[in-house]
C-alpha cells in the first residue's frame, strides 16, 4: 500500500523542509509546537511520530521514531536524530501495544484513508498510552485560505483533504478513542507574516490549529 501523496513528498522533500526557516514557517512551527507539546509530555517511551516527514515535529518533541512512505524526508528526519521506519499510517509496521505515545501532525490529510490510520495509531498504542493529534480545521479561516491556495496549485496543499474537528473527534469514535484533551491557536486571519499567539486549552471555534488528546 503507498501513500498517494509520497511521490510528491519524496520529489520536493527540500523545498517542504526549507519552508520551516521562512519567517512564517518559523513563526507557525514554534506555535503548533506550543500548542502540542503539553499533550504529549506525560506519554511514555517510547513514541512513535506517524507522517514524521523531514522530522522537525519529532526532534523538537523528543519523539523517537517516526515513519513515513517518502524515503527522501526520512534521511533528513535521520539526520535530526529520528530513528525512521519506511511505511504507511495505515499499516503500521509494529506489533501492538509498542509505543506510549504517538503523535500525528498535519498527515490525516494526506493520508490514504484516515480512518485506518487512526485503528492503526489506536492498535500499537500500550494501555494507558495516547494519542497526539495536530491538525489544520477545514472550516476555520486559514483551512479555508490554505484550500484555495491548493485550488490554484499549490503543491502541496492541492493534495491535502483538510478535516472539521467534528469530523476528526467522529473518526476518533470509531477507531475506539475517546478525546481526553484539547488544544489551540492560530485565532489571528490568515497571513503570510504570522504573529506570535499563544495556544489555549479546548478546540476554539476560530483556531485554525487544533490538537486533541485521545485515548
Amino acid at each position: 500500500m503507498a501513500s498517494r501523496t509520497a511521490a510528491l513528498f519524496e520529489r520536493l522533500a527540500e523545498r517542504y523542509d526549507a519552508w520551516y526557516e521562512d519567517p512564517a514557517g518559523r513563526e507557525l512551527f514554534a506555535m503548533e509546537l506550543a500548542c502540542l507539546r503539553p499533550l504529549l509530555q506525560g506519554t511514555t517511551r517510547p513514541r512513535l511520530e506517524v507522517g514524521v516527514g523531514s522530522g522537525r515535529f519529532a526532534a523538537a518533541l523528543g519523539v523517537e521514531v517516526g515513519l513515513d512512505p517518502a524515503r527522501e524526508p526520512l534521511g533528513l528526519a535521520r539526520l535530526r536524530g529520528v530513528r525512521v521506519v519506511q511505511g504507511v499510517g495505515e499499516r503500521l509496521p509494529f506489533r501492538a501495544g509498542v509505543f506510549g505515545g504517538v503523535l500525528v501532525v498535519v498527515t490525516l490529510c494526506f493520508a490514504d484513508d484516515p480512518q485506518m490510520l487512526l485503528a492503526e495509531a489506536r492498535r500499537v498504542l500500550r494501555p494507558g498510552g495516547a494519542l497526539v493529534l495536530g491538525e489544520l480545521v477545514a472550516d476555520s479561516s486559514w483551512g479555508q485560505w490554505y484550500r484555495q491556495r491548493g485550488e490554484a496549485g499549490h503543491s502541496f496543499y492541492s493534495q491535502a483533504r483538510f478535516l472539521t474537528v467534528a469530523d476528526t473527534e467522529r473518526m476518533l469514535k470509531a477507531a475506539g478513542f475517546g478525546v481526553t484533551a484539547a488544544r489551540s491557536t492560530l485565532v489571528q486571519p490568515p497571513t503570510d507574516q504570522p504573529h506570535p499567539e499563544p495556544a489555549v486549552d479546548g478546540a476554539g471555534d476560530r483556531a485554525g490549529f487544533v490538537c486533541l488528546q485521545a485515548v
